[in-house]
């Protein structure tokens, strides 16, 4: 049986959540003998390991980095593992945990990883860490980001042809740069149509308590919101609930949620984030990947705009009309929304 190479006085000083996913590995490995890192015929397997800030039950942002490493574990045979953090405090923990055991890839789902994925990238150059929404990169770690930004101006369009208060909400978690940047989007999609309307928006603070993003919606609705957007991960299914209870349309974000309320969501703007880690991952299993400041958007098909079919008839012509302009437009590179380009700006850090 392959020997457990778990240094437990490590164990016993990190953070409970590290304890219990270093204990989970243990187990597992305990159980699968030889297998453990290894392939039927003894050759070392690819590994790759991803840490999420929230649960991947949230039908929105890490559920869809989820999807993602399954993607990656049935299309490359991966070994792969996972573990939700639960305080910045567990962040270096985590990282050097699963490179200290051979992982060769980590995702880390969320901008706030980004310091600690450089401070670990230099003590672990074998390990290729790539961070969602990150902000820089080094030697061994990239940041991958999606232009949601521009789903969100066509979201906007879309709430501009259906609003009929002239007034829309935007409900965020953290206020991180990313957020900000989605909420600029819907809110110049809105006012393109709606150049009298008012965009009100708001954050809670975190992307977890579902009861304080309906208080939000709740909030806005209150003041005229008769479309919600959100960018708030599992905390947006209070988003959702308040559209329902008040009767008002609300957007999906991420990942497609049009089925998670049918008569409420009217689109869904819409990351490939799966396949965009089995990409990456592709390329680092074959030596091939290359770091930096990676950024995926419509023109690459890694973002996009899903109408719910259910609702479909509640959007005027006009406004579907012009969301595909807009998509058009966008695609063309005719219409910029957001950030200028990650290689005019690449943001290197040694």
């Amino acid at each position: 049986m392959a020997k457990l190479l778990i240094d437990f006085r490590y164990l016993l000083k990190a953070a409970p959540t590290i304890r219990l996913a270093v204990a989970a590995v243990a187990l597992m490995a305990l159980l699968g003998g030889c297998r453990s890192g290894h392939d039927s015929n003894g050759a070392v397997q690819f590994r790759v390991a991803l840490l999420t800030p929230g649960p991947v039950s949230d039908a929105g942002w890490n559920a869809a980095a989820y999807d993602g490493l399954q993607l990656i574990k049935r299309n490359l045979g991966a070994q792969t593992a996972m573990v939700q953090t639960t305080s910045p405090a567990d962040f270096e923990d985590a990282f050097r945990d699963f490179a200290s055991r051979g992982y060769t890839l980590v995702f880390a789902h969320g901008f706030e990883y980004t310091d600690a994925a450089l401070k670990a990238g230099r003590d672990f150059p074998g390990t290729t860490f790539v961070v969602t929404s990150g902000s820089a990169w080094s030697a061994n770690v990239a940041s991958l980001s999606f232009k949601i930004e521009e789903a969100a101006y066509v979201e906007g369009v879309i709430a501009g042809g259906v609003s009929k208060t002239g007034v829309v909400g935007a409900i965020g978690g953290i206020e991180l740069p990313a957020i900000k940047l989605t909420f600029d989007g819907f809110r110049r999609g809105f006012l393109s149509m709606q150049p009298g309307g008012r965009v009100l928006s708001s954050f809670i603070g975190n992307f977890d308590d579902v009861g304080a993003a309906k208080e939000a919606a709740l909030a806005q609705i209150g003041q005229g919101a008769d479309v919600l957007f959100h960018d708030a991960d599992a905390a947006g299914l209070g988003v959702f609930e308040a559209a329902g209870q008040k009767h008002v349309y609300a957007f999906g974000a991420n990942r497609n949620q049009n089925a998670v309320a049918p008569e409420i969501v009217l689109a869904s703007a819409v990351t490939s984030i799966p396949q965009a880690f089995l990409r990456l991952a592709t390329e680092v299993s074959n030596g091939a990947f290359r770091p930096g400041m990676i950024e995926f958007g419509m023109k690459d098909g890694m973002v996009s705009v899903i109408i719910n079919p259910v609702l479909l008839p509640k959007i005027p012509a006009t406004a579907l009309a012009q969301a595909k302009r807009a998509e058009q437009l966008i695609v063309d590179g005719s219409l910029v929304v957001g950030r200028p380009s990650a290689a005019a700006n690449p943001g290197h850090a040694p």
